[in-house]
């Protein structure tokens, strides 16, 4: 018993945490990378029309529809003498650190090769990086067993997280001195190169020193449903379903927020540079790790249900200054305050999910994590098209289908709408939702208790 006493201990020592949170690292500089410069660099370098691009993410959405919640139940299903989710960590990163790459040299000068590299590019992206990630953050819940040591632990992952957010959105203006302009799109390449190092090193200190998967869920794997029961499970769980689509909201929201952002500080605050435009989304997240420990506070005193909502009420009401701002002073206060919303809407995810999961394991006796984080990457990969699909009406209302380097007053109002307007309908909605949300802190306690008996059933089971 001892032995498994110090095991414990390990997990969730803070060198463990820390290395474990090298896995987040590597995840936000990729897919954060990814989504802040994508859309800028094929709409306004290659020049694909944006009713293309938009077509594009449609069918990379229904690619995850059947990719995402797949990949989380074969996860679940899988027995190996290595875990159930390592083998799929080590396979999925390695391609996904080649493919960001790839993304930045597509043949220029015919659309049609353009487009098709870009589907075949952002389909291998999304494959491997579902590996990675699905499986990496399936991990969170199993490893960190209470409210306690999941606040503990995620307020230090966070932090790294933000790090790793304001290094993929500074660092590209190291090299990238003007986004739209084309003679820089080799220096595109440049950054995607270095940003595939460093999360090549990041994962790979989480692999060696950070990556633990509980004995007591060994078994798990062979009592697990199947795909389609899976499914079925979980969309019938009222607590992930109304978290579902709160969550939806909000990375609805954090998607346009960093997509928008090089255009509407271009031709709205009339920044050209971008280092300062990194900067000013670097600055968001630096507010973001700052505030951080208000939302550790809140966690605690009042529960995932009540915590999200405030998080997302104060996100709502700080977007509202960019309906007005036109320079650069007006900007910093801006994407400073910003980071309070931000902070505590990347803080409860891992607050709440969780909840989510200790629930669902009560009703089916199995941990279902990556089930659940298939069918939650699904839906993050389903605001693309609502992201996609907005960004493609307002342009195309203001005569921007086809990128042009200049901006009238019905363009501007269209980049205010989508960075601020849009986002505040979004999180109203979410808010709305999470009213519903039926885990209480109250109901948590209860949850926990259970849960403890549960998996000292379990650990009997297999002579622990």
């Amino acid at each position: 018993m001892a032995k498994n006493n110090i095991k414990k201990v390990e997990i969730y020592s803070t060198k463990t945490i820390f290395a474990y949170s090298g896995a987040f690292f590597a995840d936000y500089v990729l897919s954060q990378f990814f989504g802040f410069l994508l859309f800028t660099f094929y709409f306004t370098i290659v020049k694909l029309n944006i009713i293309w691009i938009t077509i594009g993410f449609i069918f990379w959405s229904l690619w995850n529809a059947f990719n995402d919640p797949l990949m989380g139940a074969i996860s679940d299903r899988t027995t190996s003498k290595w875990g159930r989710r390592k083998p799929y960590i080590i396979a999925g990163i390695g391609p996904c650190c080649i493919i960001i790459i790839l993304l930045w040299i597509p043949p220029m000068g015919d659309p049609v090769a353009s487009f098709f590299y870009f589907i075949v590019m952002i389909f291998l992206f999304d494959l491997f990086y579902t590996m990675y990630s699905l499986n990496q953050t399936a991990l969170f819940p199993e490893m960190f067993q209470d409210l306690e040591q999941r606040v503990k632990a995620n307020n230090i992952i966070q932090i790294v997280s933000i790090v790793a957010l304001i290094f993929a959105f500074i660092i590209p203006g190291f090299f990238i001195p003007k986004y739209d302009d084309p003679r820089y799109a080799i220096n595109y390449l440049y950054a995607g190169i270095f940003m595939a190092i460093v999360a090549a090193i990041s994962a790979s200190i989480f692999i060696k020193y950070g990556l633990k998967e509980r004995i007591e869920y060994s078994k798990d794997a062979e009592t697990a449903p199947s795909f389609l029961n899976s499914l079925k499970i979980s969309f019938k769980n009222k607590s992930f379903t109304t978290y579902a689509v709160a969550n939806f909201c909000i990375f609805y929201v954090f998607g346009m927020l960093t997509i928008i952002s090089p255009l509407y500080g271009i031709y709205v605050l009339k920044i050209e540079s971008g280092f300062i435009l990194s900067l000013l989304l670097g600055l968001a997240f630096i507010s973001a790790a700052i505030f951080m420990v208000v939302w550790k506070i809140v966690a605690v005193k009042f529960g995932a249900k009540k915590g999200q909502i405030i998080a997302m009420t104060t996100f709502l009401i700080l977007l509202v200054p960019f309906i007005f701002i036109n320079e650069l002073i007006g900007a910093i206060f801006a994407y400073f305050t910003i980071g309070l919303g931000l902070s505590g809407a990347l803080f409860f995810r891992f607050v709440t999910m969780p909840a989510i999961m200790d629930e669902d394991e009560l009703k089916c006796g199995v941990r279902r994590e990556g089930g659940y984080f298939g069918i939650n990457a699904l839906v993050i990969r389903l605001t693309t098209i609502a992201i996609y699909v907005t960004i493609s009406i307002v342009f195309t209302s203001v005569g921007w289908a086809v990128f042009e380097p200049k901006a009238d007053a019905d363009t501007i109002l269209g980049l205010r709408s989508l960075i601020a307007i849009f986002p505040i309908i979004a999180l109203a909605i979410g808010i709305l939702f999470m009213t519903k949300f039926p885990i209480t802190k109250e109901r948590y306690e209860e949850i926990k208790q259970e849960i403890e008996k549960l998996h000292e059933e379990k650990m009997k089971k297999i002579g622990i």
